[in-house]
């Protein structure tokens, strides 16, 4: 069977949010499984920096790993901490965005 890790060493504790670094005015991210069904994703939000307004084939949730950040869905803002998660129902537009520095993970599961 083909492994489809990429970026993470497996059997190993981690701590996701040490995976991806923040960068002075940029979107960091770090791709860890991507395949036709699933991918996910580390992400580094600089404060003020985000990805702007988009729609994905997929149900995708984000988990917030530091920091604050603001999730969009079709035109409603939810802000995010550390612990906290929230689901991106596929084909409705959503944005991100760090108001502060933020990390999340991103899992995006792709209709078969």
């Amino acid at each position: 069977m083909e492994n489809i890790l990429r970026n993470i060493p497996e059997t190993e504790v981690l701590r996701l949010s040490d995976l991806v670094t923040y960068a002075s005015g940029q979107v960091v991210s770090k791709t860890l499984i991507q395949n036709e069904g699933l991918g996910i994703t580390l992400f580094a939000f600089a404060k003020g920096e985000g990805i702007s307004t988009h729609e994905s084939k997929g149900d995708a949730m984000v988990t917030a790993l530091d920091g604050v950040g603001c999730i969009t869905i079709d035109g409603q803002s939810y802000e995010l901490k550390a612990g906290e998660s929230i689901v991106m129902p596929a084909h409705h537009p959503h944005a991100v965005h760090g108001t502060e520095n933020f990390k999340m993970l991103l899992v995006v599961a792709f209709p078969s």
